[in-house]
């Protein structure tokens, strides 16, 4: 028998302790929930990443009625930036969260859908993406997704 650990490394943050361009993506995140379709969950949820380009895309979740239809905030954010910019990589996503009233007080983190868009493209472009996570009370930024999906499925596990 062996035994392995696993461990995720990440780095807790207040908003006035990041740089202007963190803080202006968190922003971007935040503004999205107002956009939120959530009238099933009301759970709002924004995300914006940034492309190395420069090029911001900022979006919030759809819901639907029929399960699971509907589509988390960091997948329409990451769907519509690849569609737009295909060969661009993105370099850092923001994710805030709104529920009765409120953000968050402590961060969210994305669903494991999502954390394997996100693996996907950080590993097509084969460069990190930096995931910044909102919270009230703190922020976690996480240097890339394999700290999030560290047993993933990827491109080599579809050759055996």
């Amino acid at each position: 028998m062996q035994k392995k650990t696993v461990e995720t490394s990440y780095t807790i943050y207040n908003f006035d302790e990041l740089t202007v361009s963190y803080q202006n993506l968190i922003n971007k995140a935040k503004e999205q929930v107002t956009k939120a379709y959530a009238p099933y969950s009301g759970f709002h949820v924004g995300a914006a990443l940034e492309l190395e380009n420069g090029e911001v895309f900022a979006a919030s979740n759809q819901e639907n009625s029929a399960y699971p239809s509907g589509l988390c905030a960091e997948r329409v954010a990451m769907f519509f930036a690849n569609a737009q910019f295909p060969e661009v990589p993105v370099i850092t996503i923001a994710i805030a969260a709104f529920t009765k009233g409120n953000f968050m007080l402590e961060p969210i983190t994305p669903c494991g859908s999502c954390r394997q868009v996100l693996l996907e493209t950080e590993m097509r472009f084969e460069k990190d993406i930096n995931i910044l996570l909102y919270g009230t009370q703190s922020i976690f930024l996480i240097k890339n997704v394999k700290q999030l999906l560290p047993l993933c499925f990827e491109k080599s596990s579809l050759q055996g």
